[in-house]
């Protein structure tokens, strides 16, 4: 298939980085991958390294009549099989272009994340009416979809985010090079999560279980993973001051950004994932994939990943008592740890594997090519 990915986005984060995974995987596939982005962005110099044709659209809003115009000339001159957005605002360039040269293109959109704005408008119904079809990321959003947007339940498609079981495998990484680097032993027991400094990563429940725990237990330590985005710099700082404030700061360790990913991973005993809200959660399912138990939030896109008591314990979210009560089951049971290891690694290949991913992808471009437009 000859195939258009459009995000249009200025930023730099899960939504542009899985772009430009799954334009790799199609690729493997011998599909043809063409790119639209807004120029200089950090999607546009990503996918250089890809060597396929790259266009660009200095679209940010939902009204550009020039750039419509010129993207309706693209899609006339390069009669694409299939365009996929990753985000909804696309939609406001590619559908009028698409209606000017009176294409029937299938069009998808990827849905990343949940909106709270009511889009049933009329504006809204002439948009999303040429949409074939909706791919939501986890049962919540695709829930947000159907509550939000004026579409139909039978145009809204559950796939699930993926990683690449094969890089993220405990058996290709070294465990002990993390741990050597921060000096933990053998003996200690590492708790981590990876999250931007971002509220709502639930930082303040985690840091909040090492200090009670630190009262019962003398071998833990507790790793947080990740840097602050643009404009978060003053939350980062309020969470190191909390550790200063709960005198833990000798079990605590700040990484920053890592891009080891497995390695750090590899290096945990046990992965924390306390969001308070999480459309998905992909660092869950490379935990996962690494062979790791978790203590999860009991809440949105967790619910489609994680499975209480087979391989995580789930909390109520926000509850940091709670939290820390299911952190302790699995410091105090090593075999329970190592059960949830295995079950997670066998959940994250048979749901969450970019090779199947990429089968459902394509069986769903095929679907919306031999299908006619649903209204």
């Amino acid at each position: 298939m000859k195939i258009l990915k459009s995000c249009l986005s200025q930023s730099w984060g899960g939504m542009e980085m899985f772009t430009i995974t799954t334009a790799r995987y199609l690729l493997k596939r011998n599909n043809q991958v063409e790119f639209l982005v807004y120029p200089n962005s950090r999607i546009h110099q990503e996918a250089k390294s890809l060597n396929v044709p790259i266009h660009t659209c200095k679209a940010s809003g939902y009204f550009h009549p020039k750039e419509i115009i010129n993207v309706s000339s693209l899609l006339k001159k390069s009669n694409f099989d299939i365009i996929h957005t990753q985000a909804s605002k696309d939609l406001w360039v590619l559908v009028p272009a698409l209606k000017i040269r009176k294409l029937v293109t299938p069009i998808l959109l990827t849905k990343q994340v949940g909106s709270f704005i009511i889009k049933k408008d009329i504006f809204h119904k002439w948009i999303y009416n040429r949409l074939n079809y909706a791919l939501a990321i986890s049962n919540v959003i695709a829930q947000n979809l159907y509550d939000t947007c004026p579409l139909n339940k039978d145009r809204i498609l559950l796939l699930h985010n993926a990683v690449d079981t094969g890089r993220f495998d405990p058996q290709k990484v070294d465990s002990k090079k993390v741990r050597n680097e921060f000096n933990i032993s053998d003996d200690d027991i590492l708790i981590g999560m990876l999250a931007r400094f971002s509220w709502g990563k639930g930082h303040e429940e985690f840091l909040y279980a090492a200090r009670e725990l630190k009262k019962k237990y003398k071998n833990l330590k507790f790793m947080i993973i990740g840097e602050p985005s643009r404009g978060e710099d003053e939350y980062a700082d309020k969470i190191k001051q909390m550790v200063k404030d709960y005198s833990i700061e000798d079990i605590v360790i700040f990484t920053g950004f890592r891009k080891d990913t497995p390695e750090v991973l590899a290096a945990l005993d046990i992965f924390a994932f306390p969001s308070h809200s999480e459309a998905f959660g992909i660092a869950l399912v490379e935990a996962m994939s690494m062979e790791k138990p978790s203590v999860c939030s009991a809440s949105d896109g967790v619910l489609d990943i994680a499975v209480d008591g087979v391989t995580s314990y789930l909390f109520e979210k926000q509850n940091a008592q709670d939290f820390t009560d299911n952190l302790e089951k699995l410091i105090l049971s090593k075999e329970t740890r190592i059960n949830f290891g295995k079950n997670a690694r066998k959940r994250a290949i048979e749901y969450f594997d970019l090779e199947y991913y990429t089968d459902k992808l394509l069986s769903i471009y095929n679907k919306a090519l031999t299908e006619p437009l649903l209204k």
